[in-house]
């Protein structure tokens, strides 16, 4: 998942494929590019698909992306009994230092990146085991000089004739009348 922040000031300057949203007063979210209203869950769904998102007030045009998206990250905690530490939580609260908020954003930052690279550390390594596996197998396979297995074999011409023979005599004995059995009277 990729988080952009796209700053914006009130003269505009929106890169090009953001997706812009407008927020008004009554709390509504206008989705400017697909010109309909949209929800937290809709503004999480295209952040998940990487779009650049960029939540700005309607009158004033100031950024509000931030506080947006962690208004879609609380959303999404209150569903969920797992989400951010509550030591961590209140360390937030407690940072309201510029100083203490960068370190903490910066650390943030730090662990988000390093579990990203865990995860594609996870992915290659995958891909490796699974071409070492199947490797040896192939190897196997040139080593033994397997072949594909031989098309099935028509029957040969006395098997042929075998056979002819074999259905002539069944449609032989259809078409004869069978004998009436003769009951056997009482004497």
């Amino acid at each position: 998942m990729y988080l952009s922040f796209v700053h914006c000031n009130i003269g505009g300057g929106v890169k090009p494929g953001t997706i812009v949203i407008k927020k008004y007063g009554n709390r509504r979210l206008y989705d400017t590019a697909a010109s309909r209203y949209v929800n937290l869950d809709d503004i999480a769904a295209l952040v998940r698909e990487g779009k650049t998102v960029q939540v700005v007030d309607a009158k004033t045009g100031q950024d509000l992306t931030r506080v947006t998206l962690t208004q879609v990250i609380m959303e999404d905690a209150k569903d969920k009994p797992t989400g951010l530490p509550l030591e961590l939580l209140r360390q937030l609260v407690i940072a309201s230092d510029e100083v203490r908020q960068e370190f903490i954003m910066w650390y943030l930052k730090s662990a988000f990146d390093a579990y990203q690279k865990v995860q594609d550390a996870v992915h290659s390594r995958l891909g490796e085991v699974q071409s070492a596996i199947l490797s040896p197998m192939d190897m196997m396979k040139k080593l033994l000089g397997e072949s594909p297995p031989p098309p099935p074999q028509a029957p040969t011409e006395p098997e042929l004739e075998g056979l002819r023979k074999r259905v002539a005599e069944l449609e032989a004995r259809l078409e004869k009348p069978a004998r009436p059995k003769r009951s056997r009277r009482k004497r």
